[in-house]
């Protein structure tokens, strides 16, 4: 039996009010996705049980199956699908691309609209520290959402990101219910492996907490984030069709690192939420304002361009 506290206590007020839904779990089989499962089936939710199979290793279809069995205990209907093998060039970055692919699928043919992920504090603090370590701005160290849009039907929710990794393991050492570990979770090859396993080690060897420092540095960015977006509302954005303009010296009279975010704001007015910059194009479009910011750029399938009083961003234009 699972703790009644924790039980309570890790569903987000959002969760409570779909209970009349279907709510789909992302289970891999491992300690977190399985503690959420139980939570959510104990707290009486309506549950589909949603397993991706990486092909990550020669288990992973064996792995499937027991998976599949375990459901059918629990009276939970399961759907899994398997990813083609990796190609090796990024892997985590294909892994990443494939789920939220096959979710968005799993989603339109199952009539489900909401899913739940087991990310937790731990994996919070990691996340932001390897964003950190590739260059990340505020908005990336703000870290994981606790709920974003995934597609055009798709909600996702992450409800545990207030709890530590600790009280998950305790959680289903209490409840006797069987957990795999994927092999891949060793793997220091994989930049969050290498984080979790080598770095995060080293620091507390140190005498420094990587958790309770990196989701301080996550609470800052957080509130400097939100003070960032009640200043982009203040910025009116003038769409035309396929393009979106703002007024070029407001972006020019704030910092670099609001021009960033002013960017970041047009493109997802554009294309829509999910839709962003990476960091080689952020800093080549302030390259552009320190020569002039003549002529346009080029800008990741779109066209960045001065045009008199206003600062241009234009999809799909090829020059």
């Amino acid at each position: 039996m699972l703790s009644r506290h924790l039980q309570t206590s890790a569903l987000l007020p959002a969760l409570l009010k779909l209970r009349q839904q279907t709510l789909a779990v992302a289970w891999s089989g491992g300690v977190d996705s399985t503690a959420l499962l139980l939570m959510l089936q104990q707290a009486g939710f309506r549950l589909q049980a949603w397993h991706i199979d990486h092909a990550w290793h020669a288990h992973s279809a064996s792995q499937t199956a027991i998976l599949q069995a375990l459901a059918r205990q629990l009276t939970i209907p399961f759907f899994s699908r398997r990813l083609p093998p990796p190609s090796g060039k990024n892997r985590e970055a294909e892994a990443r691309q494939g789920r939220y692919a096959m979710w968005q699928a799993m989603a339109s043919e199952n009539g489900v609209e909401h899913i739940i992920l087991a990310h937790h504090a731990d994996d919070q603090a990691e996340t932001v520290c390897m964003r950190m370590l590739q260059g990340a701005g505020v908005q990336g160290c703000c870290g994981m959402a606790a709920q974003r849009r995934l597609g055009a039907q798709l909600t996702l929710y992450r409800p545990l990101l207030h709890l530590r990794k600790q009280q998950l393991q305790q959680l289903i050492a209490s409840a006797n219910i069987p957990v795999m570990d994927d092999p891949s979770n060793q793997d220091t090859s994989l930049r969050r492996n290498y984080i979790r396993h080598r770095l995060f080690p080293a620091m507390q060897e140190a005498g420094h907490d990587p958790y309770r420092l990196y989701l301080g540095f996550q609470r800052q960015a957080l509130r400097y984030w939100q003070q960032v977006e009640q200043l982009l509302a203040c910025i009116p954005l003038q769409q035309h069709g396929e393009s979106v303009s703002m007024d070029w010296h407001t972006w020019i009279s704030h910092s670099a690192a609001i021009r960033a975010a002013l960017l970041q704001h047009m493109m997802s007015t554009l294309y829509g939420e999910g839709r962003c910059l990476g960091r080689r194009h952020i800093l080549l479009a302030e390259q552009w304002l320190q020569q002039g910011g003549n002529n346009g750029i080029d800008l990741a399938g779109c066209r960045l361009s001065h045009r008199r009083t206003r600062l241009l961003l234009q999809a799909g234009k090829k020059h």
